[in-house]
């Protein structure tokens, strides 16, 4: 009888105690605020930023501990506490793991792979589609939608902000990222404003792309070739973008090309992802280190 009981108690829909965990997941839901960044100290989860990163992010090691000691930096009181928590410039090739690197810092600083917004620069190419970043005009088309960027923080204010291909925006682009960056804060078309001061801001650019890969060839010293590469690569992107917007920016983070090992291991990561996936269908999947290789082989 007191077993029986003690399975009603235990399945029941109501608890008889409200514990911590359950306050901190209402709280999260009504703010936006990650569940972990109330329950667990930021001290612990900046400690260990780096192994969590390299958990999901291959052959990247310079990259991963640049942008960890560049948080670490800014949440040590280091850095203006009203502007992002961090602003990044991913250089590199195609397929290295820019955009990787931003889902694994939104998943584990903020508890979310989603609580990333990426917007594509190349939308923004032409004049007239600046100002949709910040919502468009009264009386033009999407006045009431309110700004791409600006309504994304808005709902999501912890999150990454990635900026794709950022070479192509127009100049114009520049003067409303140049105040998130100085100020923290972007008011859309309707004077609402969108607080940034806890957002981490990624720019990617694969501009230049034959130039890293010809540094990387060139030498066997990858510190060498990554300070090469990225002073022809920065040279090459003042062409496009403006210097006094580069020059804000906290890191500039070179990505290097990716080795035969490094694929082997993403490969594994991926078909790891599927077995998992696949487990809950009640399906088994197992991959031979053959298939592994021949899948790498095919990259």
């Amino acid at each position: 009888m007191q077993k029986q009981l003690q399975e009603q108690s235990e399945n029941s829909l109501i608890k008889e105690e409200v514990t911590y965990d359950d306050i901190a997941e209402v709280v999260a839901k009504w703010t936006g605020i990650p569940v972990t960044k109330m329950l667990q100290s930021e001290r612990e989860k900046l400690l260990k930023l780096e192994d969590q990163l390299h958990k999901r992010v291959v052959g990247q090691d310079e990259a991963i501990e640049a942008v960890s000691d560049a948080v670490r930096r800014s949440r040590a009181g280091l850095q203006n506490p009203q502007k992002p928590i961090g602003t990044f410039l991913f250089l590199g090739t195609t397929g290295v793991g820019k955009t990787e690197l931003a889902k694994a810092l939104a998943e584990y600083l903020f508890d979310d792979e989603n609580a990333m917004t990426r917007i594509d620069m190349s939308e923004y190419q032409e004049r007239h589609a600046v100002s949709r970043l910040v919502g468009a005009p009264p009386g033009y088309v999407g006045y009431d939608e309110g700004g791409q960027l600006t309504e994304a923080v808005r709902r999501k204010p912890y999150s990454v902000v990635l900026l794709d291909e950022i070479e192509k925006a127009h100049p114009d682009t520049f003067n409303i990222l140049l105040q998130v960056l100085d100020e923290g804060h972007l008011t859309d078309n309707k004077g609402r404003v969108a607080d940034f001061k806890n957002t981490i801001i990624i720019m990617t650019s694969n501009i230049g792309s034959h130039i890293i890969q010809e540094r990387f060839e060139a030498t066997k010293d990858i510190d060498s070739a990554i300070e090469a590469a990225k002073i022809d690569v920065i040279a090459l992107l003042k062409q496009s973008v403006r210097p006094e917007f580069l020059n804000r920016i906290d890191d500039t983070v070179m990505f290097t090309p990716l080795t035969k090992e490094n694929i082997i291991k993403i490969v594994g990561l991926q078909l790891k992802g599927v077995t998992k996936m696949l487990a809950e269908q009640n399906i088994t999947f197992d991959a031979t280190t053959e298939a592994v290789n021949y899948l790498a082989n095919k990259v």
